[in-house]
Formats: structure tokens, C-alpha cells, sequence
């Protein structure tokens, strides 16, 4: 079972000419709009799977641009939280609760998902999710609230209660995949490669900081990472601080491809790091707590094993981190 929610970005920067707009693989003529909300689409054939799947319970017609529409609401409250670790979109939650709400065979989808970890603690290494921690509670709460309002089905009627929406909260935090489809992303890459003359060069790299700088006001942390995804054998590998696989997305879809990043051997385990490049390069004993803290074990890997007699120091990437972290998940307001 995969499933994606594309987000998109928030907001649009309208008036920017691409230079080399050659490069960028967005083909706008096949786009495909929902003739009752206007959400867009990018094709024909992706359009007609989300209707089929989830999309005739959430689309919200003419109430799209109503604040009072619950599921506006509940996209709002969202958006003014931006809650770490970013892969868990609170409309893929909503697209899951959809899917079963709209499905024929809800006991199939439920069967699924069952194959993902979906636990909040791990009691035998007293390890308990950081969901779970008071600066957090106020927005789960909130976010819970709206989601009951909008979307409850008896089918999961336990995901509901605070407890089961944690649940659900710490199954996407613990499997969702972030999708790194960005069309920016891959022109950036593409220019990346043209070969120019220096004075061009520099002013195309002056261009693309200057380009994500003004981005990154509108976008955050969330730039790169165009939505979320569940992927069922992507979520079966487990995680090494020396992987060596990694996840991609060459089609600038959804669809996922582990790719060997060295020769693996018959029988030999494949490996992921739930870590991004720079998290890789974080001390010790910051890697073992953001593992801790968003996937509930302890790291084991060849490297952690080496650097067991390291000394506990926090790296500086993670505390900066850290204080953006809590910045942007501070409770809001329930007026």
C-alpha cells in the first residue's frame, strides 16, 4: 500500500523567469483541475485515482475558500504549526481516514495499515515517542479535535480518542517517507550540471540562493519536500547511520525507488538512514536521540558501535534545530 499526500507549496511566487527554463520537466498543459474545488492535479489519470480513492470525501466544493469549513480549519491550524519531523502532514492522516471512509472493503485498508508500526512507546527500552511530551499536547489536541469534527468514522473510531490519535499521529511520524519531488528541486539539479561559462555560472548560483532564500520565507524547512508518503517495503528496511541504500525519486512523482549506494551481497540486509546527509555527520549522541526520540530505538549500527566510548556532546546543527523545532510547534491560540 503507498500512500502520498502532495502539498505543494503554500504560497506562489508569481513574476520569477526562470533562466534555462528549458530544464524544468513541469508540463502545466496537463494539469487537470477538480471541477468542484479547484484543487489541482498533476494529470488527468492522477485526478481520477484521488476521486477514486479519497478525494469525494475531502473535496470541499464551493466551501474551499470558507474559513468556517472544518477541513480549512483543520488545514490552517496545520500550516501555523508546521510540526516536526515534517514527514508527518496531517493531510495524509486525513487522505487515510478518506480512503476508509470511502472504501468498499475497510477491513483491506485496515489490514494494511496494520503492518505499520504504529506504537507510541517501546517499553522495553523505556522509550517513549517525543509526541508524547507536553510541548506538544496542546497542538495534538487542537488538531484532533478538528479532525473529529471533519472526518470521523466509526470503521477507526478508536484513532479518535487522544490516545489513538497519537497513535496515528506516531504512525506516520515513525513510517512516513518524505517526497522529494520538487520541480525546483530537480531544475536546480539540471542547471547544476549545465556546463557554462564562469561569469554565467556565478550569476545562475547568485540567482537559485537568492531564488530559495525568498522561497524559504513562504515555505520553511518544507521547500524540498513536497508531501508524504507510506510505503510498505520502504518501511520494512531498517535504519543504519552508514546505509547503504538510499530512497529517491527520479520520476518527480510519488513512486519511490531504494537504489544501492554500494554493492549488497545475497542475503545481506538492506539499509536505510532515517537520518538526512547532514543528521549522518551529527555526533553520536545526537543521533541516538532524535532516533530515540522519533523512531523509539536505540541505534546499534556498525558506526554507533564504533563511536560507543565517544563523550555525550550535542552536535550544534541539532540544538539550532531544536530551538526551531519548538518555535514553530508552540501551542496556538484556541480563540
Amino acid at each position: 500500500m503507498n500512500i502520498a499526500n502532495d502539498e505543494g507549496l503554500a504560497h506562489r511566487v508569481e513574476n520569477v523567469e526562470l533562466p534555462h527554463a528549458d530544464l524544468c520537466r513541469t508540463q502545466p498543459h496537463e494539469h487537470d483541475i477538480c471541477p468542484d474545488c479547484q484543487t489541482e492535479f498533476c494529470s488527468a489519470e492522477c485526478r481520477q485515482a484521488a476521486e477514486m480513492q479519497y478525494h469525494r470525501v475531502l473535496c470541499l466544493g464551493a466551501s474551499r475558500n470558507d474559513p468556517a469549513s472544518p477541513l480549512v480549519k483543520l488545514e490552517e491550524a496545520w500550516r501555523n504549526m508546521h510540526y516536526p519531523p515534517e514527514s508527518s502532514s496531517i493531510m495524509l492522516l486525513a487522505k487515510i481516514i478518506a480512503t476508509i471512509k470511502q472504501a468498499k472493503d475497510k477491513d483491506l485498508w485496515l489490514s494494511l495499515l496494520s503492518q505499520f508500526c504504529s506504537r507510541t512507546m517501546n517499553k522495553e527500552q523505556e522509550i517513549a515517542h517525543k509526541l508524547l511530551g507536553d510541548t506538544f499536547q496542546a497542538n495534538l489536541e487542537l488538531l484532533r479535535k478538528l479532525m473529529l469534527e471533519v472526518l470521523y468514522e466509526e470503521a477507526v473510531g478508536k484513532w479518535f480518542t487522544p490516545e489513538g490519535f497519537r497513535s496515528l499521529f506516531a504512525l506516520i511520524g515513525t513510517n512516513g517517507q518524505g517526497i522529494g519531488t520538487s520541480a525546483l528541486g530537480a531544475w536546480g539539479r539540471a542547471c547544476d550540471e549545465c556546463v557554462l561559462p564562469p561569469s554565467e555560472r556565478a550569476n545562475l548560483d547568485k540567482f537559485i540562493v537568492q531564488l530559495y532564500d525568498s522561497l524559504h520565507q513562504n515555505a520553511g524547512g518544507f521547500l524540498d519536500c513536497e508531501g508524504s508518503g507510506l510505503y510498505v517495503l520502504q518501511s520494512c528496511c531498517n535504519h543504519s547511520c552508514v546505509p547503504n541504500a538510499e530512497v529517491c525519486f527520479p520520476h518527480c512523482s510519488s513512486t519511490l525507488h531504494v537504489v544501492a549506494t554500494e554493492e549488497i551481497g545475497l542475503g545481506e540486509e538492506i539499509f536505510l538512514s532515517y537520518l538526512d546527509c547532514c543528521q549522518q555527520q551529527w555526533s553520536r549522541h545526537s543521533r541516538q536521540k532524535y532516533l530515540r526520540e522519533n523512531y523509539l530505538f536505540e541505534c546499534a549500527c556498525l558506526k554507533c558501535l564504533a563511536q560507543e566510548g565517544d563523550p555525550d556532546v550535542t552536535s550544534d546543527e541539532e540544538e539550532d534545530e531544536e530551538c526551531e523545532a519548538v518555535g514553530l510547534s508552540s501551542p496556538l491560540p484556541t480563540a
